[in-house]
């Protein structure tokens, strides 16, 4: 008799023990569904994105391939300097060049930076310094 009641406990316990595997079995799944749902939603905005990014590298660039790739840092200041075409243009290098001086950054960087002022758009700039020449021949004639 004793024994009967050892497997009948043993059962109620194994039959408690299965509905909280089923329970958390059910709570794991639907935790999988919603990663999985995620997951998908991710996938097509990263997919838009992808498209996004092919887009912008097809158009026409003012630079070679390696300063657009370049990353700016998130927390990277933007210079404070506007060139309406009428300044003197050594005079804006001047206050670029001791702005990113202070600002420091890389070569990419500087072009970037300076892009807002150019407006050459021929896709063979590789270099700050010829950058800075190509703006001193688009500009030179305000030297007076």
């Amino acid at each position: 008799m004793e024994t009967v009641r050892a497997l009948q406990e043993a059962m109620v316990m194994a039959k408690s023990e299965q509905e909280k595997l089923s329970a958390s079995n059910e709570e794991l799944r639907k935790a999988n569904e919603e990663l999985h749902k995620n997951l998908q939603q991710l996938d097509e905005r990263s997919i838009r994105e992808q498209g996004l990014i092919a887009q912008l590298r097809a158009r026409p660039k003012p630079f070679s391939q390696m300063i657009m790739d370049a990353i700016i840092p998130a927390n990277y200041i933007t210079p404070k300097i506007v060139f309406t075409g009428v300044e003197d243009p050594e005079s804006h290098l001047t206050v670029f060049n001791a702005q990113m001086i202070i600002l420091g950054g890389t070569n990419a960087i500087h072009c970037k930076m300076f892009m807002g002022t150019f407006t050459s758009t021929n896709g063979h700039i590789t270099s700050f310094f010829q950058f800075f020449e190509l703006f001193m021949e688009q500009f030179i004639v305000n030297q007076g």
